[in-house]
């Protein structure tokens, strides 16, 4: 572990922001009446959005079923018509899909809520933090676990911000601990800036992590060549000792970045279960009416090009039961724990 504090952060995703869109031109002018709106929004997602071939979304059809219920529309009723187009695009199941107006945001959240929570913060606290307390360091919390020399880190969300000089504290309290655990449950993304600098610090070399594309066109399948996206080695401070990143259905969206990233740092390995997914870079387009719709724009994906919208498989699975957690036991944590011990890893560190 080196103590010399810099940052990189990559300008990667701005760059590919900006030429795709170079590529795509905003959809073409649609009238603002009800019948407007909703053939710019159906538009927008058949010309813009990344998954409707990849997961087989027959987007006429659905046209033609809602098309029909705008005639259904009493009056003005505005409100109406935004569950109308919140109900349409839920059939992309993407949890990155949102309509926003001045009253309302839509969210499609079956990705998660039709499974286990695996993860009571209440219980890691109190039974397996030594003293009962996480300190704070930027939007890091930690603490050394209870009859282990195992460090602990809740990082809650990928929006909240923290620093080198944060991590660099978080390693010196961990130096006479043997690993590391970094949970990201319940962890519904944010910045994959922090995504990569989060990584960063468990590589000893820039590594490829997975690949990127871009849409090309306004068909379906109109998308460039593979990009191929990087994680570097943080340039000064590193831990080389094993990490296990503690997963659950959750982990969403630059979450499932990081995982991605992690299978390949060459101490890590992940437990818990199924990451949320949420693989597709989002951008944002307006409709006549001033709504914004965001969509997946960009698709990523493992090193063997494996779509990682639907989610990245733990290396080790391992699920809380209800009675476990009324007995104040986390089986994910438990299972990190018993893997450090053994000192087991994963022939290959990558199943997807």
């Amino acid at each position: 572990m080196i103590l010399k504090l810099k940052s990189k952060i990559s300008i990667f995703f701005l760059s590919i922001s900006l030429i795709f869109n170079s590529c795509i031109e905003e959809p073409v002018q649609f009238e603002n009446d009800f019948s407007g709106n909703f053939e710019a929004l159906w538009h927008i997602i058949d010309t813009r959005y990344c998954y409707l071939g990849y997961k087989n979304i027959a987007w006429d059809s659905i046209h033609d079923v809602y098309a029909t219920k705008i005639e259904l529309i009493k009056g003005n009723d505005k409100v109406q018509l935004f569950d109308l187009f919140a109900d349409m695009l839920a059939e992309l199941r993407d949890g990155h899909v949102n309509l926003y107006s001045d009253f309302d945001i839509s969210r499609y959240d079956k990705w998660y809520t039709d499974s286990a929570s695996n993860f009571n913060g209440s219980v890691i606290r109190n039974r397996y933090i030594e003293n009962g307390k996480l300190r704070t360091a930027g939007g890091l919390q930690y603490g050394k676990l209870k009859g282990h020399y195992i460090g602990y880190v809740y990082y809650g969300s990928f929006s909240n911000s923290f620093s080198s000089a944060n991590m660099a504290n978080v390693f010196k309290s961990f130096e006479d601990c043997n690993a590391l655990i970094i949970d990201v449950r319940d962890n519904g993304g944010g910045s994959l800036s922090y995504s990569e600098l989060l990584a960063s610090y468990f590589f000893q070399e820039e590594t490829l992590t997975g690949y990127m594309c871009y849409k090309t066109g306004t068909g379906h399948n109109d998308f460039s060549k593979p990009t191929e996206v990087k994680t570097p080695a943080h340039e000064s401070l590193r831990w080389e000792r094993p990490v296990a990143i503690l997963t659950n259905r959750y982990s969403y969206s630059a979450t499932n970045d990081f995982v991605n990233r992690i299978h390949h740092a060459p101490y890590a390995f992940t437990v818990g279960s199924w990451t949320g997914g949420g693989g597709g870079m989002p951008l944002s387009s307006e409709l006549p009416n001033g709504w914004m719709v965001r969509f997946s724009a960009c698709p990523m994906y493992t090193v063997d090009m494996q779509d990682t919208e639907c989610g990245l498989a733990p290396d080790y699975y391992a699920c809380t039961t209800p009675e476990q957690e009324a007995d104040s036991i986390d089986a994910v944590l438990e299972k990190a724990i018993t893997v450090i011990k053994k000192g087991n890893k994963p022939e290959g560190n990558n199943k997807h």
